[in-house]
């Protein structure tokens, strides 16, 4: 008896001599999981610092309103998409494309939920998120509020308004994309499994955490997730200009040359690709996508090579909104007579009889995908070709934000 006390203590003391002050730390360490999963109104894992957060009146009304809020958005919209999504397209590509997207991982995972990249880009920072447990009681609210606040526009109509989100999400201890994004997440029903910072440099070589990018490179983030399958994914998300002069001296659509042919999606685009600055970023989409999902705010209907594409319209094509008013496309008209019904909103025109949605499938990989027509959209607009069963085949210059000060995100 006495010598099994004496091995006891002995095992006892190798083991406490093996637990090192970094494994007791570690097991304090707020995860990018749990803070995601608390931020989006979800109870974090049992052993979690945030638990006792979750006990504060405060937290469990964010956590009833944004319960609420994605119920109905669920039910209104994102289970629309993904049944649209799965009888419409055959063979979605590995990556996907999600230009002038703000932190929209929402509707790209809606969209093209078979992606197992996802890249992301807009002209708002990756900003960062605090160890919530630092942060007063009064601090955590205040952040709570803004991420409330911010998704209020996207969780009653379908995109972002950025200044109000620029105010939102800089007033208080969050910033930039990434708490948004992990809301998305976790709403989304991801469990987030790495965060690290991501930056390019002019050649699109792509440097991570605890590597030395030029002081010029182009700023992000990754963000490595699994679904309920367990099967991981990567998420990019880079703040960038996709105007011309922005592009020219960034590597970013050099990185994503590496991860192409994609499939892409774009909506709530503020008509940028219809203007002479954005041709680059507009190619890029054009030459390197196997599918385009956009409404009538992505690129112009005039600038495909009709010989390459195939066109599948759906909804209702009732013009751009007041804002716009010079990007009417009278080939849109044409090519919406024969449009498939859809029984969802997306884009500016929200509300489900209004919107449009137009789905590109390329059906060659020779020559490009570009139409050489002038810069104007309806300029010699080809003639639209009359869509098939919706079940495509397989296979002075200003900036960005300059563009429109009221420049939307998402969609």
């Amino acid at each position: 008896m006495v010598r099994a006390l004496k091995f006891a203590a002995a095992v006892a003391l190798v083991l406490s001599l093996t637990i090192t002050p970094d494994a007791v730390r570690a097991a304090d360490t707020v995860t990018a999981d749990d803070t995601a999963r608390f931020l989006a109104g979800m109870m974090p894992a049992a052993d979690s610092p945030l638990m006792p957060l979750t006990r504060d009146p405060s937290w469990q009304h964010h956590a009833r309103f944004f319960d609420s809020a994605f119920a109905q958005l669920e039910h209104r919209q994102l289970s629309k998409i993904r049944a649209w999504s799965a009888a419409n397209l055959a063979a979605p590509k590995p990556t996907m494309f999600y230009m002038f997207s703000g932190p929209d991982f929402l509707y790209a995972d809606a969209f093209y939920s078979k992606a197992s990249t996802y890249v992301l880009s807009a002209l708002e920072p990756p900003g960062s998120v605090p160890d919530l447990t630092r942060l007063s009681s009064g601090g955590v609210y205040a952040a709570l509020y803004n991420v409330e606040h911010s998704l209020a526009s996207i969780l009653s109509f379908s995109f972002f308004i950025t200044k109000n989100m620029k105010v939102d999400l800089h007033e208080g201890q969050l910033s930039g994309t990434l708490p948004i994004l992990y809301v998305f997440l976790a709403r989304s029903g991801k469990t987030i499994r790495n965060v690290s910072p991501a930056a390019l440099d002019d050649k699109g070589t792509a440097y991570f955490a605890g590597e030395n990018p030029p002081a010029d490179a182009t700023r992000g983030v990754r963000i490595v997730f699994a679904g309920s399958d367990g099967v991981e994914k990567t998420l990019y998300y880079f703040s960038t200009d996709l105007s011309n002069s922005g592009v020219r001296s960034s590597g970013f659509l050099k990185f994503c040359a590496t991860l192409a042919p994609g499939n892409s999606l774009v909506k709530s685009a503020s008509y940028l690709m219809h203007a002479g600055n954005f041709t680059t970023v507009r190619n890029f989409i054009l030459n390197n996508s196997a599918t385009i999902i956009q409404d009538d705010s992505g690129i112009p209907l005039g600038l495909y090579n009709p010989k390459k594409w195939q066109f599948f319209p759906f909804g209702h094509y009732a013009g751009p909104i007041d804002k716009f008013p010079a990007r009417y496309q009278q080939s849109y008209v044409e090519l919406f007579r024969r449009a498939e019904p859809m029984d969802f909103g997306i884009g500016y025109r929200w509300r489900p009889h209004e919107s449009n949605l137009l789905l590109s499938v390329r059906l060659a990989d020779d020559g490009p995908a570009v139409q050489e027509i002038a810069s104007s959209a309806e300029t010699s607009p080809p003639k639209p070709r009359r869509p098939r069963a919706p079940h495509p085949p397989a296979g002075p210059q200003q900036t960005q934000q300059q563009q429109h000060g009221f420049f939307f995100w998402f969609r």
